[in-house]
């Protein structure tokens, strides 16, 4: 069995890294739409283009699940993509209702990082309409950090300076937990706690998403646990060399134990 990872671009590999820690003995193709990264900043109806055709290039691969590692596009395409495919297919959503339901009791604010179209998008609007009864939860667009991380920038220092000046607005004794809305944000957040204050949780939706998909493989019997975690870099553009870039940045995300 294969289950097929997808993102625009690197992003997705802290999902593949946690699906790598709990569900080692199945294998996996990793797909980076790289021909468009990143999408955080394209039109809705581009994004939407642009899944459809990669997931259909995985579909002839031969995947038999299918993670859609990115919030921008599950919030653009995960309904179209389950009305074509009888597979499991695992979207993402930015982890606000359970740092909501954490910080209920402490009092504390949730600020949420995210890309400028997911904050953009209704489904995030009814999302934090949905759960944020008493209005803690503010909105951050981080587009330079999806940069950042398909550069391979992480030099603490100049992550410092730029995380420092971003939140620079904010009095961070008034939040209790960072949400990383973009599966390219965990790269930074071994990073991230030596520049917030101690008091303050870091939260993203990786480990939820791959409980889900733990799930769904039981419901529809397809786990088979014969796998090696195996794992095979595609990308849209074909280029060798970020095959080879979609490689260190995993073996990064293992190091750092994210």
């Amino acid at each position: 069995m294969t289950i097929g990872i997808f993102d625009s671009g690197l992003g997705g590999l802290t999902v593949l890294a946690e699906a790598l820690k709990r569900l080692p003995a199945e294998n996996y193709l990793y797909m980076a739409d790289t021909k468009h990264v990143p999408y955080g900043t394209k039109s809705e109806e581009e994004v939407r283009d642009f899944v459809l055709q990669t997931v259909e290039q995985m579909v002839a691969e031969g995947i038999d699940a299918l993670v859609v590692a990115c919030n921008t596009a599950t919030s653009i395409a995960i309904n179209e993509l389950r009305e074509r495919y009888s597979f499991p297919i695992i979207g993402m959503e930015p982890a606000v209702k359970p740092a909501v339901e954490m910080n209920r009791a402490t009092g504390k604010k949730v600020l949420v990082w995210a890309t400028p179209l997911t904050l953009r998008m209704p489904k995030y609007y009814a999302l934090v309409s949905r759960v944020d009864e008493e209005g803690i939860v503010d909105s951050l667009p981080m587009p330079e950090l999806v940069q950042y991380c398909e550069s391979l920038q992480f030099d603490k220092e100049v992550l410092k300076d730029y995380f420092l000046t971003k939140l620079a607005p904010y009095d961070l004794n008034e939040y209790g937990i960072l949400v990383l809305g973009c599966t390219h944000f965990p790269f930074y957040t071994s990073i991230l706690r030596d520049v917030l204050p101690p008091h303050i949780q870091i939260v993203n939706g990786n480990l939820g998403t791959i409980r889900r998909l733990t799930a769904m493989l039981s419901r529809y019997g397809i786990g088979t646990g014969r796998g090696s975690g195996q794992v095979r870099f595609m990308c849209t553009g074909g280029e060798a060399a970020y095959i080879e870039k979609m490689r260190s940045a995993l073996s990064y995300l293992k190091e750092q134990d994210l």
